[in-house]
């Protein structure tokens, strides 16, 4: 009886040429949420270029303990940080999974990431994804697998704005993303992403640009791969010092 109703969910999906997005996750289900970041800094230090670069690999996983038309309660944590970074030719290596080999140089870098792993947190979200209640969760918010999803129905070529805040070497930025829908198919909707960071930021500048891919009966990213571009000042033994941030970010949804 379940396949044949999802068969008909999905054929009533095809035959529309308008989409309502919902959240609305399988109950019972646990998700595996893989992402890995990318980072690429160029540091202007008295005249000389200093390069670094940055992968970042997190596991996460999230359990839907309740859903519904209005809401849906989840238990998620982080299962594993890996992280590898490379500075004038030195590099640097930590997995939470065996801290006892971390290089000594990042030891105190990576306490809070180690603090943030197997540490379970109960999220609440409405249909639009939407968190409701706490939003201080630390890296267990799920904003790789659940965006912002917009109030009307949606065809090729429709749009909508979410605000996102990250976190760029210690800061918080705000930053607002445009949703464009490319195409709509029985393997999903696929969307464009673009955003910029907002003026509100102190001396941060930039943008992200990719893709994005939402099954269509979760309302949920499938996968994600976006692009970032940006520029801050930061000051250092009293010396100013612009970074340039080049990076990617994909993320998998199972």
């Amino acid at each position: 009886m379940l396949l044949v109703l999802m068969g008909l969910a999905m054929l009533s999906f095809m035959a529309k040429d308008s989409v309502t997005l919902r959240l609305h996750p399988v109950q019972g289900k646990t998700y595996t949420v893989s992402t890995k970041a990318t980072t690429m800094n160029l540091m202007e230090v008295q005249g000389q270029t200093i390069n670094s670069t940055q992968t970042m690999e997190t596991l996460q996983t999230f359990t839907v303990k309740e859903t519904n038309d209005t809401q849906t309660v989840v238990d998620t944590q982080i299962d594993n940080i890996k992280m590898t970074a490379t500075q004038m030719g030195m590099k640097f290596e930590f997995d939470s999974d065996h801290p006892e080999k971390t290089s000594p140089m990042i030891a105190d870098q990576t306490k809070d990431l180690a603090k943030s792993v197997k540490k379970l947190s109960t999220i609440t979200y409405d249909a639009m994804g939407n968190i409701v209640g706490e939003t201080d969760l630390g890296m267990n918010h799920i904003g790789g697998a659940i965006i912002k999803l917009p109030e009307e129905p949606i065809s090729v070529g429709s749009t909508w704005t979410a605000d996102k805040t990250a976190s760029v070497s210690g800061t918080d930025i705000n930053t607002k993303l445009t949703y464009t829908v490319t195409s709509i198919s029985k393997k999903g909707i696929v969307l464009s992403v673009e955003g910029n960071v907002e003026s509100n930021n102190d001396g941060i500048s930039g943008n992200y640009t990719g893709t994005a891919n939402i099954n269509a009966l979760t309302g949920m990213v499938t996968t994600s791969s976006i692009k970032s571009n940006l520029s801050m000042t930061i000051s250092q033994q009293g010396l100013t010092i612009p970074v340039t941030m080049v990076g990617t970010t994909t993320v998998t949804v199972e």
